[in-house]
C-alpha cells in the first residue's frame, strides 16, 4: 500500500515536477485539489525555513496526512537578496508569473551583475507538528529577456550557464537533475525508506474502540 503525502499546493507546475522527480517510489503524491476547501495558510515567515514548515504543519494537521511544502525563491545580488521569499507575490498579493518576470526585468535595467540564486527547503510534516527539512540552491544569471516556453515562475529568465539554456527551455527532466528543488528532492528520494518509516513510526495510531456486551 502506497504512503499518501499531500502537497501543500495547488500549483500544477511545482505538483507535476514533484510527481515527475518521485516516481517508481512507494508513494502516492496528492495536492490540495485532491481535497475540498481548507483554509488558505498565510506565509510571514522570514525565511524559506519557516514558510515550509507552516505550510506542511498545517495541511497536515487540517487534512491528517503526512504533508510536503515547499517553499522557494529567487534571490538576485544585484537586489540584495530579493525577491527571496517574496518572490511569488513580488509584483503584488495577486501577481502572475508574467507580473513578476517583468517587474524583474525592469528592477534589473542598467545592471551589470545579474548573478542569482533559485533557493529551495522542503518541510515533510506529520499532524503532530515533527517535520524533516531538506534544503537545495542553484546558481544561474539573469537574462534581459524571457526565453523558453516550459517551467513556471522566473524560470524564463534564470539562464543555467552549464546546460547553456533557461530553466524554461530545460525539460522537466533536464530541470530535475540540476535545479534547486531537484537538489532537495533527491535528498528526500535516496531517502524515501527512511522517510516512509519515519512517517509510519510517529503518525498517530488511531486505535478502535473497546466494545464490551451488555449482559444485563
Amino acid at each position: 500500500m502506497k504512503q499518501i503525502i499531500v502537497l501543500a499546493t495547488r500549483n500544477k507546475g511545482k505538483t507535476r515536477e514533484i510527481r515527475e522527480l518521485l516516481k517508481g517510489f512507494p508513494i502516492d503524491i496528492k495536492n490540495l485539489d485532491d481535497f475540498g476547501p481548507i483554509p488558505e495558510v498565510i506565509e510571514d515567515g522570514e525565511t524559506f525555513d519557516d514558510n515550509a514548515y507552516k505550510k506542511a504543519s498545517f495541511t497536515a494537521k487540517i487534512l491528517g496526512y503526512p504533508a510536503m511544502a515547499d517553499d522557494s525563491g529567487l534571490c538576485v545580488e544585484a537586489l540584495d537578496g530579493a525577491p527571496g521569499v517574496y518572490s511569488a507575490r513580488y509584483a503584488g498579493k495577486n501577481a502572475t508569473d508574467a507580473d513578476n518576470v517583468n517587474k524583474m526585468l525592469d528592477e534589473l535595467q542598467g545592471k551589470e551583475n545579474r548573478n542569482a540564486a533559485f533557493k529551495c527547503v522542503i518541510s515533510i510534516a506529520v499532524p503532530t507538528g515533527a517535520a524533516l527539512t531538506y534544503e537545495g540552491e542553484c546558481k544561474g544569471v539573469i537574462t534581459k529577456e524571457a526565453f523558453g516556453d516550459n517551467g513556471f515562475g522566473y524560470d524564463p529568465l534564470f539562464f543555467y550557464p552549464e546546460l547553456n539554456k533557461t530553466f524554461a527551455q530545460l525539460t522537466i527532466q533536464e530541470k530535475g537533475r540540476v535545479s534547486h528543488r531537484g537538489k532537495a528532492l533527491k535528498e528526500i528520494a535516496d531517502e524515501i525508506d527512511k522517510i516512509i518509516e519515519w512517517i509510519d513510526i510517529i503518525m498517530p495510531k488511531f486505535q478502535p474502540a473497546e466494545y464490551k456486551e451488555d449482559k444485563s
